[in-house]
């Protein structure tokens, strides 16, 4: 039986540090029939330097344009029946490309494969990272199946199906991954599987990690909007629940000082509903590493609740104020085919 070639695209921008990772994972896997292509997007380290001394074919985009230009281009200059996007922070296992070609062949209603990543940094260099190490893996753990969304740093989806779909919004640069999934989900099915898994090297700067959860948070607010069901909105499940809980928690700490020790009854029930929302998690957290690791695990995982709250409500502000907030996910009917 004839195996399909698979291109694999690596979007990139100044991640020279973990880019070599990367591809000596790509250079390692057990399916035979691959194409590399890294697509630079304009990066000023020595990303390129690296890409090259792996012998990767490498494309530069014209300017920095963010990942879903990058991965358009590599897709359009794709070779392979089947596109494998990996992100170059993570380094796929072995078996990630063949296990994705396999689950694609399986049904033909599957339009994409999505993947996972070990609850371990690929580079640990900071608390930080190996929180958000652990809460990234336990979430795609607890979404494992078929879902309405799309990850993309670990991404199979058949060449044919992409065409048929469109590229990526290039407009937007945080949030395409859920702008495509929306749109692939109407005509097929997507699925995330344990059996495409890599290991990620998470941000390790809370200054930065602040950032893209606060901004991410805010701009999928015309998502849900437009669709409450969408993983993260209200009606999806208990994580939008569990930071309510949290700004509640900070809200009503002012009431015992106000009105006397009786209401701290009050910041400590919203405080127990914001660990009980989480609780699966925080035992996965318990097996994988300590007791005090948990404490500062959950101390993190309310103050980044916290930053989505606020976000959230900036979005919910953006989206009342304007149209053309409300109009992010918009698109030209043309553009999306």
């Amino acid at each position: 039986m004839n195996k399909p070639l698979v291109s694999v695209i690596v979007p990139n921008f100044n991640y020279a540090r973990a880019l070599g990772m990367c591809l000596t994972s790509l250079k390692a896997q057990t399916y035979p029939h691959l194409e590399i292509i890294v697509v630079d997007d304009c990066s000023t380290d020595d990303s390129v330097t690296v890409a090259q001394s792996y012998g990767a074919r490498v494309l530069r985009t014209p300017e920095n344009s963010g990942p879903a230009a990058a991965r358009n281009l590599g897709a359009a200059n794709a070779t392979g029946e089947i596109l494998f996007f990996i992100d170059s922070d993570v380094a796929a296992k072995p078996d990630a490309v063949a296990n994705a070609v396999e689950v694609l062949a399986s049904d033909p209603e599957i339009g994409a494969v999505c993947g996972n990543y070990d609850p371990v940094p690929l580079i640990r260099d900071s608390l930080v990272e190996e929180y958000r190490c652990l809460q990234q893996s336990y979430w795609l753990i607890a979404d494992e199946g078929r879902i309405m969304t799309l990850y993309t740093a670990l991404l199979a989806i058949p060449a044919p199906v992409f065409a048929e779909i469109g590229p990526f919004n290039p407009r937007l640069r945080e949030t395409e991954n859920a702008d495509y999934g929306l749109r692939l989900a109407q005509r097929y099915q997507i699925w995330l599987t344990p059996r495409v898994r890599g290991v990620h090297d998470h941000d390790h700067e809370l200054r930065v990690l602040v950032r893209k959860v606060f901004t991410r948070t805010a701009l999928h607010i015309p998502m849900y909007a437009h669709k409450p069901e969408f993983p993260g909105g209200l009606s999806s499940g208990p994580r939008a629940w569990v930071s309510i809980a949290a700004l509640l928690t900070l809200l009503t700490l002012v009431l015992p000082v106000l009105f006397g020790p009786v209401f701290l009854l009050v910041p400590l029930a919203a405080f127990a509903a914001f660990v009980a929302g989480d609780l699966p998690m925080y035992r996965f957290v318990l097996r994988e590493r300590n007791s005090l690791f948990l404490v500062y695990f959950v101390a993190m995982h309310f103050f980044l609740n916290l930053v989505i709250a606020a976000a959230a409500m900036t979005g919910v502000i953006a989206w009342l104020a304007s149209a053309r907030f409300r109009r992010l996910y918009n698109r030209p009917e043309a553009a999306t085919r």
